[in-house]
């Protein structure tokens, strides 16, 4: 089990509570996925650029197109760089993935007896145990990336979003990569908050003009 496939499982097992946004999801698992990169010795971190290394040898069909993707001539691509190219569609990627391979269903039910709805449900898989026991645990990386894009459950976290600090208690690099995370998630959040913004000067000064 990569950290990628661990996050995104969490985050459906974790959406009772305020929906996790695709986009700050995206940018999660792109760099879960550096980090399953570093452990397989497929690239290093260096300063804030990715540097490729072999091939790994995986079954993941998205680790794997990961790694492809990497840009393999100097001076490489900032960890920021990889977060919103690879990053762009990725939550997605991972649903019809573990959809194709029936770990995920669409539950569909109907409401007031005319309009049908879907809510995506987790099966009971191995995969799913070990993510759920690697939640429990409160493992430090899978943590930190939950908590950049919202997912706690009632844990205490700081005003950064870390539920703790991680310093002490993973390497530079990693920590490199979780950093540029939260900047990304941080980013694209103000992002939206200002198109909603100026949708609502657009509307104030369309009542003002009489429309």
């Amino acid at each position: 089990m990569t950290i990628s496939r661990d996050l995104f499982l969490v985050s459906v097992d974790m959406s009772t509570g305020r929906p996790v946004e695709r986009g700050e999801l995206s940018l999660a698992l792109a760099g879960a996925e550096v980090i399953d990169l570093m452990d397989a010795r497929a690239v290093l971190v260096e300063d804030d650029r990715l540097v490729p290394g072999d091939r790994p040898a995986t079954t993941d069909r998205l680790l794997a197109e990961a790694a492809s993707s990497l840009v393999r001539r100097a001076p490489y691509e900032t960890v920021a760089d990889w977060l919103w190219r690879r990053g762009r569609g990725l939550a997605a990627a991972y649903l019809a993935d573990l959809e194709a391979e029936g770990q995920i269903i669409q539950e569909r039910h109907r409401r007031w007896k005319v309009f049908q709805s879907s809510r995506t449900v987790l099966t009971d898989s191995p995969d799913r145990r070990r993510a759920a026991s690697r939640w429990a645990s409160d493992e430090p990386v899978l943590a930190a990336l939950a908590a950049a894009v919202g997912i706690q459950d009632g844990r205490t976290g700081d005003d950064d979003g870390r539920t703790e600090d991680t310093s002490d208690t993973v390497s530079d690099a990693v920590e490199t990569v979780l950093t540029e995370v939260e900047d990304a998630v941080a980013e694209l959040v103000a992002e939206r908050q200002r198109r909603v913004w100026r949708r609502e000067e657009a509307a104030e000064e369309n009542r003002r003009r009489g429309y």
